[in-house]
């Protein structure tokens, strides 16, 4: 019954089971409901509290999974979460587990995307996802309604609201377990991998959900890697996502962290 609840939640938080028609956008002109896309997260939602797809949905699943059953210490932490989807199964998860020791930390603006300065990333500076803040900005009050609407929002559940750059370097975070980026922006991942990869416990996940769709998200990763020889390989999830398992605990994915220099030849095509 448990894995029946947390797929419903799935289908639910995607708006699959609504069949949540799509708000007109860059990735989707048209606004009906459409199955395939909405697997691969591949619009944004009218009124679903998710935009990842089914599929990344999926692979946050396989992850607490892997990581509980491991016992791999930590919390779930998300940085960028627009309705709160994502962080809403996490602690659905705990829920059905019965997992009382574990938080999900509710990472974000509460504001949408930062401005983009002079100095951004080209690609950043390209995309201007800010002019579209109109949709991605949800307001803390809204997220946290919507984590109350599934009887979801308790003690367990911490918010960082603000720009990544003033919260993630001071953030009462101890360990975390899986920690999945979904900023956007060079920025916005270089400040979460700077502030956050130091805790997640050997044998935790780092989930990265624009890592294929924006180059300058793929570049932050790359460098921070590089910088740090974080040689474990990256697995692709689907058009957008990836992840890597950080080296250490029983069943970890094979990788090392050294001061070699990570080739990027590990990230499959």
């Amino acid at each position: 019954m448990t894995d029946h609840y947390l797929n419903l939640m799935k289908r639910v938080l995607t708006g699959t089971i609504h069949r949540d028609g799509a708000i007109p956008s860059h990735l989707s002109p048209g606004a009906e409901f459409d199955p395939d896309t909405r697997e691969i997260g591949g619009d944004w939602p009218r009124m679903a509290h998710t935009m990842v797809g089914l599929r990344r949905l999926d692979n946050v699943h396989e992850c607490l999974d892997r990581a509980v059953a491991d016992g791999v210490p930590g919390d779930f932490v998300e940085t960028g979460v627009w309705r709160g989807g994502v962080c809403i199964f996490a602690r659905a998860y705990f829920a059905a587990h019965g997992i009382t020791d574990r938080r999900v930390w509710v990472a974000d603006s509460f504001q949408g995307i930062p401005p983009t300065a002079d100095g951004a990333h080209p690609v950043d500076r390209v995309m201007r996802l800010d002019a579209a803040n109109d949709v991605l900005g949800v307001p803390l009050a809204e997220v946290r309604a919507n984590f109350a609407e599934y009887d979801l929002l308790d003690d367990q559940v911490r918010f960082l609201p603000g720009w990544f750059a003033d919260t993630l370097p001071t953030a009462p975070v101890e360990r975390i377990a899986v920690l999945r980026l979904d900023g956007d922006l060079y920025e916005s991942t270089m400040d979460a991998l700077t502030h956050l990869f130091p805790k997640l416990s050997p044998g935790g996940f780092v989930i990265v959900d624009d890592y294929h769709a924006i180059q300058s998200c793929r570049d932050a990763v790359h460098e921070y890697r590089d910088r740090h020889g974080i040689t474990a390989e990256i697995h692709r999830i689907d058009h957008m996502g990836a992840y890597w398992r950080r080296p250490g605990a029983t069943g970890g994915d094979p990788g090392r962290e050294t001061t070699k220099k990570a080739s990027a030849t590990s990230v499959p095509s």
